[in-house]
């Protein structure tokens, strides 16, 4: 009998505040396509660098474990994200809100985490490229990768459970925000602020000085080949300037629109939950909700830009969607020159 009031009363709570079928049926569209182009951009990336042994380097295993966190967020999060932003009620339950908040913390921070990795990746390969190979080894990208799983899992799971995101605002979160059939990310004034740091800032200054310092060696390329210490490295570096130069640019563009799409993404969210608490929280829910689908488009995003700029990608895809992957030998297939 108590299990059906709960759910009366959720219920009710929905009828007072539910969209229009005017709005939720867009909102529907919109969000069951992002999850879809989330999911699929995403495993594409998977099967490409999973199959193809050509693919099989310490980079691309960063990128590979980059995209199983985005398709995650888009299999585990999403879906549920939309059935609470269009009812504007949680069905599943207190724990759940919980489990799913805690995965949503945690994959959201993880994706960001491997963008920052990426970035220091491609800041050796372009600034330091006679070293790259001894410094981005196999065990350098697998402590990459277990740092951007653990630390946002242990940050996550153990801010929500324990409750730390309301410590010092229990009195506003349970008299002012918490209802039955409701599921909501709040933070008080230091769990707003450490969550923005964390997630966000830390590592947006890491894309943006390790951007500014490949976009100054990019340009000074042709003067630094030149200052070669010795005649047969600088002949090495002339024969293979064109080819680097080339490179460069492409990888200083490729992490610029990174750099860019995922401020863009992910700053309205960040700023809005730092500054929230400080005004009393009057930013409105539905304002914060929508932050958090421009933060998501972000791991839709990711792969689009990380991979479909690289033609190694298209002809992967092209095999992928023909089916000739489960021809013989196809994991062998050469997708690029070496």
């Amino acid at each position: 009998m108590q299990l059906q009031y709960c759910f009366e009363t959720i219920n009710k709570s929905c009828e007072k505040h539910c969209w229009p079928n005017s709005i939720r049926i867009p909102m529907y569209v919109f969000m069951v396509s992002t999850i879809l182009a989330t999911m699929a951009g995403n495993l594409a990336v998977i099967i490409s660098i999973a199959h193809f042994k050509q693919l099989h380097s310490p980079t691309n295993y960063l990128i590979l474990s980059m995209a199983t966190v985005d398709f995650l967020l888009g299999c585990l999060v999403m879906p549920y994200s939309m059935v609470r932003s269009v009812e504007n009620c949680w069905y599943f339950g207190d724990i759940f809100c919980k489990i799913h908040t805690g995965t949503d913390i945690m994959l959201s921070t993880a994706s960001i985490f491997h963008l920052s990795f990426i970035s220091v990746d491609r800041y050796y390969a372009v600034c330091n490229p006679l070293r790259y190979k001894s410094k981005i080894n196999k065990f350098t990208v697998l402590v990459m990768i277990l740092t951007s799983w653990v630390i946002p899992a242990i940050f996550a799971f153990g801010m929500i459970f324990l409750e730390l995101n309301i410590k010092g605002s229990e009195m506003i979160f349970y008299n002012e925000v918490y209802c039955i059939g409701g599921c909501f990310v709040f933070f008080s004034e230091t769990s707003g602020i450490i969550a923005s740091i964390l997630s966000f800032f830390i590592p947006g200054v890491i894309m943006i000085c390790i951007y500014g310092k490949i976009y100054i060696i990019a340009r000074r390329q042709a003067r630094l080949i030149k200052d070669g210490t010795s005649q047969i490295q600088f002949h090495t570096n002339f024969v293979k300037s064109n080819t680097s130069r080339c490179r460069e640019r492409k990888a200083a563009k490729t992490l610029g629109t990174i750099m860019g799409v995922f401020l863009i993404c992910w700053s309205p969210f960040f700023f809005s939950t730092a500054i929230s608490p400080f005004t009393d929280y009057n930013i409105p829910s539905i304002v914060i909700d929508a932050f958090v689908w421009v933060g998501y488009l972000n791991s839709t995003f990711n792969p689009m830009v990380y991979a479909f700029f690289y033609m190694w990608f298209r002809r992967a895809l092209k095999i992928i969607l023909f089916g000739k992957v489960f021809q013989t030998d196809s994991s062998r297939t050469v997708l690029y020159l070496e």
